[in-house]
């Protein structure tokens, strides 16, 4: 069996290849999800504010990888505080968001973030709700690191 969820954590370039190098994940594609554009183009999203976020669409074996170890692994490559950043990324394309398609997944969302709050002095600015919609990215963007290895990234591959 597997499962999908979808996790917004500032430019998805490096997302997708840190999800990628999981045990676990299946597939997964990068896109925007939850702005009122249909069909967004990054241009537009980069430059029109369409209010989409930067998302990857995480396929992955449940049984290899439950939902919390793989939020866990996603809270530990983003600063979960900044509101509408990530890195050297700014605009709300970048804001951070778990965004789910089965109502059964929302109550492990919740109850990682509510973790995760606990070992914070600030507010979370971690989105947690429905994926309203998802639109996948132009083909140039998928695995986009693997393509470019020395393309900006927030998160650090060691």
């Amino acid at each position: 069996m597997e499962k999908v969820i979808y996790l917004a954590g500032g430019c998805f370039w490096g997302c997708q290849k840190y999800f990628d190098l999981m045990d676990g994940v299946l597939e997964t594609q990068v896109g925007y999800a939850n702005g009122p554009t249909e069909n967004p183009t990054y241009e537009q999203v980069k430059r029109e504010h369409t209010g989409h976020a930067e998302t990857v669409r995480v396929v992955y074996d449940p049984e290899a990888l439950p939902l919390s170890k793989l939020l866990d692994a996603y809270f530990r490559v983003i600063d979960p505080t900044a509101v509408n950043h990530q890195g050297e990324d700014y605009g709300i394309q970048y804001r951070t968001g778990i965004y789910y398609t089965d109502p059964a997944d929302a109550p492990a969302v919740t109850h990682a973030l509510t973790a995760l709050a606990a070992r914070y002095d600030r507010p979370l600015a971690v989105e947690n709700k429905p994926l309203e919609n998802f639109y996948p990215a132009e083909e140039y963007h998928q695995k986009y690191l693997q393509k470019h290895p020395d393309g900006y990234c927030h998160i650090h591959f060691d």
